[in-house]
């Protein structure tokens, strides 16, 4: 997998249990795994044009929001936006979501879908899909 994608809400905005950490652990992976080479995304059904915290922007290389493209998840096209943004085939790409009804419309346009329940699931899920230490 050569992609990262991620949800905002639910998915970036999940603490964990580690409340000692003042940076969420899915913004740590992301920011480990463009390190090693992997271009990042954030995939949101935001209103408008939005963008990330200032001290997050140099994690990803790409956000793309509903309100920007005129639709929204699960909708097929919001996802194929953000592969040809980030320069890959949607096959390279690992998306990431709370909600199972958009990780089946990234998984419908070939993307390798990881339904998030609890960051310690999910970091260890993208450790073995990206083959990369995301967490120590």
């Amino acid at each position: 997998m050569r992609g990262l994608v991620l949800d905002f809400g639910g998915v970036l905005t999940d603490l964990g249990d580690d409340f000692a950490n003042p940076e969420p652990p899915l913004l740590t992976a992301a920011r480990t795994a463009k390190r090693h080479g992997v271009r990042t995304a954030i995939l949101s059904n935001a209103d408008g044009v939005w963008a990330p915290p200032i001290a997050w922007q140099d994690v990803f290389d790409v956000v793309v929001t509903s309100g920007e493209v005129g639709f929204a998840k699960p909708d097929r096209r919001i996802y194929l936006v953000v592969a040809e943004r980030l320069g890959l085939e949607p096959s390279h790409c690992v998306f990431v979501d709370d909600l199972a009804v958009n990780v089946r419309g990234a998984a419908a346009v070939g993307m390798v879908g990881v339904h998030h329940r609890s960051v310690n699931a999910t970091v260890e899920e993208l450790e073995v899909l990206l083959d990369l230490q995301l967490q120590d």
